[in-house]
C-alpha cells in the first residue's frame, strides 16, 4: 500500500515538473505567420511615388492582395470614405491625381475646388476617355452617376451637375481612389484652385 501512494506521488512531482518546463519554453509564432503580415502591409500606396501596373489583376481576389484594406472597399466593392477623413481632400499643390488601382491620370489640380463636402473635388478630367460612367441606383432616395477609372474599373466616386464653370460638373471623388503627384515647382497656396460650390453645405454622400 504504502509503495502505490510512493509511486503515485512520484508520479505526480514528475507531472508538476513537467509542465512547469513546459510553461517557461517560449512559444514560436505559427509557420508563415511573419510572412503573411509582410506580404498584408506591404502595401505600394505606403510610398511616395505614383504605383502604375502595367499588368492588371483579373479576379477580386487578386486585387485584395495588391490594395490596402480601405483601397479595395472603395476600389472593387465601391464603398465610401467617410467624409473630411481622406488625405487629398484639402490638397491645394500642384499636380495630377492617378488612379490609385492603376495608376492612370484622372484629374489635374487646377480642375480642383473646394465644394465644402469633404471629398477631393473636380469640374473634368484629365481626358474625357480617363474615366467611365455608370448609373448607380444603390440609394432608394434616387439614381446617381458613378465614376470608375476608364483602364482598371476601379470606382472613383460620383459625377453631380452643380459644379462650378466652366462645366457645370462636381466630380466628387474618394481620396483613397487617387495617388497624388505632384509638380515639381508645386507649392501649398493660400486658396485652392476653382471657386466654392454655390449650396454646397450640405454634402452629397460620395
Amino acid at each position: 500500500m504504502y509503495r502505490i501512494i510512493a509511486l503515485l506521488g512520484c508520479l505526480v512531482i514528475a507531472l508538476v515538473v513537467g509542465s512547469r518546463f513546459a510553461l517557461s519554453e517560449p512559444s514560436e509564432p505559427p509557420t508563415g505567420t511573419r510572412q503573411t503580415n509582410k506580404e498584408t502591409n506591404d502595401m505600394p500606396n505606403e510610398t511616395a511615388d505614383i504605383v502604375v501596373r502595367e499588368e492588371l489583376p483579373e479576379t477580386k481576389a487578386e486585387w485584395k492582395k495588391l490594395l490596402t484594406p480601405e483601397e479595395f472597399y472603395v476600389l472593387r466593392q465601391k464603398g465610401t470614405e467617410r467624409a473630411f477623413t481622406g488625405s487629398l481632400w484639402k490638397n491645394k499643390e500642384r499636380g495630377v491625381y492617378c488612379c490609385s488601382g492603376c495608376g492612370d491620370p484622372l484629374f489635374e489640380s487646377e480642375t480642383k475646388f473646394d465644394s465644402g463636402t469633404g471629398w477631393p473635388s473636380y469640374y473634368e478630367p484629365i481626358e474625357a476617355d480617363a474615366i467611365e460612367t455608370e448609373k448607380d441606383r444603390s440609394l432608394f432616395l434616387g439614381t446617381r452617376t458613378e465614376v470608375h477609372c476608364r483602364r482598371c474599373g476601379g470606382h472613383l466616386g460620383h459625377v453631380f451637375d452643380d459644379g462650378p464653370p466652366p462645366t457645370g460638373l462636381r466630380y466628387c471623388i474618394n481620396s483613397v481612389s487617387l495617388q497624388f503627384a505632384p509638380h515639381e515647382e508645386s507649392a501649398a497656396t493660400d486658396s485652392e484652385p476653382g471657386q466654392a460650390v454655390s449650396g454646397s453645405d450640405k454634402p452629397d454622400k460620395n
